[in-house]
């Protein structure tokens, strides 16, 4: 598995955002969003196994892994480490775009789906997968404008997601404010909730490893 790096640090965003929690970060994604704030895993990392992987995170003193990108689904033993950190008690999500098949993963892991809005450069066209999702999963949109927010919103409706799974909504900033979009989600009246980069608050823009 090709790995951009290893590291503990606090939840950012998400219902489980303050919880402290283990990341691994896949190397390698098949979408250029205009505004990702992960392009440094684009290329390089070093290979590693299942085995190792799960070692390094196993001296880590917390019990939720988040496994990221890049696109983790890029790495076809992706649902193997996912049975490996299971099968070792832990708690384990997978940030995805959507774009690719996420059927194979284990049922425990809660899936946390990135949809694309039109602003990203990347809009995603089957949303299919939406009707599919499981109930511990949950749906971000990362939006850059309100026409980006209006969307969201659209597509959250039409596939019945408050109803079903933890919606969210966050600002590319400074594109959009924090106040800004908390404002369009009040005035929408959609059960959904607004997340912000906790850990760019704690560390600053640009900071990894945290």
């Amino acid at each position: 598995m090709r790995v951009s790096e290893v590291f503990k640090s606090i939840q950012g965003e998400g219902t489980r955002a303050g919880r402290p929690c283990a990341f691994v970060r896949f190397t390698g994604c098949d979408l250029r969003c205009v505004w990702c704030d992960t392009a440094h895993a684009f290329q390089g990392g070093e290979e590693r196994s299942r085995q190792s992987i799960v070692a390094e995170l196993g001296a880590m003193a917390v019990r939720h892994a988040c496994l990221t990108g890049g696109e983790p689904l890029l790495q076809p033993d992706l649902p193997e480490l996912c049975h490996d950190l299971i099968a070792a008690g832990w708690e384990v999500t997978v940030e995805t775009h959507g774009q690719r098949d996420a059927e194979g993963l284990p049922p425990a892991v809660s899936r946390i789906f990135d949809v694309k809005p039109p602003g990203s450069g990347e809009e995603a066209s089957d949303l299919a997968y939406l009707d599919r999702l499981r109930p511990h999963d949950e749906v971000k949109f990362v939006v850059a404008s309100q026409v980006d927010f209006d969307w969201s919103v659209e597509v959250a409706r039409r596939h019945r997601l408050p109803e079903r799974v933890a919606v969210l909504f966050s600002p590319v900033v400074p594109a959009v404010e924090p106040k800004a979009l908390a404002e369009w989600l009040l005035a929408s009246g959609i059960e959904a909730r607004l997340s912000l980069q906790l850990h760019k608050v704690i560390w600053g823009e640009g900071a990894r490893g945290v």
